[in-house]
């Protein structure tokens, strides 16, 4: 994988595309592949797959990410429960492919596998379902229901991540219900963008719309984010 790394800065487009196509073809047999009782470790192995295929940032930037919803198919399919994929699933699929529909339909899927009462907190993938939702669909009031469910499944743990969860969940979903353009809601959910970007343009891109909605970024001295909200609206 090292090899194909440093090779793709220069190979020349054709055979990119060739890579491309040859990886297609087996998420499409992988998509058929009998698991024999082990599909959790078949989806780690294609989120392996998938990891090393979007940080290969110099192949990206001549072929793009078209393969990403394929990835995910095979990974919600065999593991809805792997709760971390969610995140990718969503930098990946709405922000560099532009299917946000995609995405929220999959983490649709993958919800209902899921409960609330799980170890896991999958609270998390509905608010990144609502900030699909939100920022990509332009759709207030689907948003405003995955943020209530956000606020409903956590609210069932005691730890204070959690309750605070549920409170910003239902701060956000009170937002919208108020005024489905409150930018004080989207730079909410730019912000949950940015501290769970994956890469540096995700981070460039939530800063960017953070300003334009009239936020503020600023970085400490110790190298932290912190966020300055515009007026509540």
């Amino acid at each position: 994988m090292n090899r194909l790394l440093i090779g793709a800065k220069t190979t020349s487009l054709p055979n990119l595309n060739r890579e491309v196509d040859t990886e297609r073809l087996r998420l499409n047999l992988l998509q058929k592949t009998p698991s024999f009782g082990f599909d959790n470790i078949l989806g780690d192995w294609v989120m392996l797959g998938f990891l090393s295929y979007f940080g290969d940032d110099s192949a990206r930037e001549q072929t793009g990410y078209s393969l990403s919803p394929e990835y995910f198919e095979i990974i919600v399919e065999r593991d809805p429960r792997f709760l971390e994929m969610y995140l990718f699933l969503s930098t990946s699929i709405s922000m560099y492919v532009g299917l946000p529909e995609q995405s929220v339909a999959l983490m649709e899927k993958g919800l209902k596998s899921l409960s609330p009462k799980a170890p896991l907190k999958f609270y998390f993938i509905w608010r990144y379902k609502g900030t699909d939702e939100l920022l990509f669909l332009g759709d207030a009031q689907a948003a405003r229901k995955s943020f209530e469910k956000a606020a409903e499944w956590a609210i069932a743990y005691s730890d204070p991540e959690s309750q605070n969860v549920a409170a910003l969940s239902r701060q956000t979903a009170q937002f919208l219900a108020r005024n489905p353009n409150s930018k004080f809601a989207q730079v909410g959910a730019w912000t949950m963008v940015l501290q769970n970007a994956v890469d540096d343009r995700t981070r460039r891109i939530a800063i960017s719309r953070i300003e334009a909605l009239g936020g503020k970024v600023v970085i400490t001295p110790e190298g932290g984010v912190q966020v300055q909200l515009p007026e509540q609206d």
